[in-house]
Order: C-alpha cells, then structure tokens, then sequence
C-alpha cells in the first residue's frame, strides 16, 4: 500500500515546497505511529508527493530537497543530506485544446479547477468528469478519490451544500447535479437582480451628475442664493457650496 500526498492547487511558484513536503512526509509517518497504523519494527508505507500547480509563470522551484542545500556539500558529506523529490503536475504546460483532447481523470480535475468562475461552468466540468470515470478501467479506485476532492474543492468555493451523503460521483450524479443545477438557478436570479441594481446605480449617478451641471450654470449667473438652488434643483445646500467653492478655483 502507498500514499499519495499532494499539496492542494499552487497558484504561485513557492519555493519552499521541498522544504513542505518534506514537513507533510514527516508528519504523516509521525501520525501513523501515534495511531498504531504501523510500528518502527513493520516499516514505514511509501509515498508519492505531487504538487498540483495551475499559476501562469512557469515553476521555477526545485524539485528535490537536496538540491536546495548550498553550497553543494563535499563527497563525504552527500550522503548525509535529505533527500525528498515530488512529482509536478504543471496544468500551464497544457493548452486547452490538450486538456480537451485527453480524457484522463487529471485532465477532468483541471478543468473544474478552471471552471470556479461560475456555478453553470463547474457544473458542465463536473458532467465531464463524471464521464471520464465511467470510461476509466480503474474506476472503483479513482472514484472516491476524486469525489473527496470534489467535495474538498466545492467547501472551498463556499457552494454552501450538504455534501455528506455524496460518496461517490458516478453513483450519486443526480444528487450533485441537482444541488449544482440550484446553485445555477440561483446565480442567475442574483445576477438578474445584480443586473437591476446597478442599473438603478447607474441611473442615479447620471441623475446627481445633472442635477450638478444644472447647479454650476446657476451660480455662474450670480443671481440666486444657495437656498433658492437647493429649493430648485434638489441638491443639498452644502453640496451646493461645495461647488460655489470649487468655482472659485
């Protein structure tokens, strides 16, 4: 039995991942032995470190811990140094038009990634993946693996649904695509009366900027006080004074 470790989405190039993992790796096997999983006598599982990285600069950080340690530590010293290497999943190095192409359970991960900008998106990725493992020959492997991350992914977007019963993506489809089909509806209902206020917003910003243009000509003819504006074009007589002063300048 192995163990996959990842460390989530990097969206920036971190440096210090080797020096992470290498945290998470000793953590891990520390957890293991306090829980009795195993014993120092039975030996320690193996590991698989991936780091997911979906930033637009190319990653830059090394791949090995050893390789950090500087300056290069003579000969007699080299077999003394830690050692820990991860394995790189850069999604940058991807176009689209690969992603699309291949229909492997990463290429569906990173296209969920992709789709946080809205409900409707996610919700078209989470039908495309869902068919990548009903295709997959490692199916009952890669299912609850995924749907954790699913799950993991969507409490992150803060989607606000009961999740606990989803326990597999390929069995329990209908229950995710109705609480994501909700949370479409209700994203275009919000946008809808996002789409109302602003126009409401953008109506009275117009309205304030005329009734101040009608202010301005006002005062240029030098005939009425400011009380008698304020009756006439419904400003505020200290907004009105604040234009009198920026007149004079």
């Amino acid at each position: 039995c192995s163990y996959s470790m990842n460390s989530g989405f990097q969206s920036r190039v971190d440096r210090t991942m080797p020096i992470r993992l290498m945290h998470y790796v000793a953590c891990f096997y520390d957890h293991l032995l306090k829980a009795k999983a195993t014993t120092p006598g039975k030996g320690l599982p193996p590991v698989f470190p991936v780091v997911l990285y979906n930033g637009t600069e190319r990653w830059s950080a090394k791949h090995d811990i050893y390789d950090m340690v500087q300056p290069t530590p003579p000969v007699f010293l080299q077999p003394y140094q830690p050692h820990l290497r991860y394995y790189l999943i850069d999604e940058g190095a991807y176009t689209d038009e690969e992603l699309a192409q291949r229909h492997s359970p990463l290429s569906g991960i990173f296209s969920i990634e992709n789709a946080a900008t809205s409900w409707e998106s996610l919700q078209q990725a989470v039908d495309r993946i869902v068919a990548i493992i009903q295709a997959d020959p490692h199916k009952p492997r890669i299912d609850p693996i995924i749907t954790r991350w699913v799950k993991r992914h969507l409490q992150r977007l803060g989607a606000g649904i009961n999740l606990e019963a989803l326990t597999s993506l390929v069995e329990d489809k209908n229950m995710l695509a109705e609480n994501l089909e909700n949370l479409v509806k209700k994203e275009r209902l919000e946008g809808r009366q996002e789409g109302r206020q602003e126009g409401r917003q953008e109506a009275e910003k117009y309205a304030l900027q005329e009734k101040r243009e009608t202010v301005r000509h006002l005062l240029s003819f030098g005939v009425l006080n400011d009380e008698q504006i304020s009756e006439a074009t419904g400003l505020s007589i200290h907004d009105i004074a604040k234009l009198r002063i920026e007149g004079k300048h």
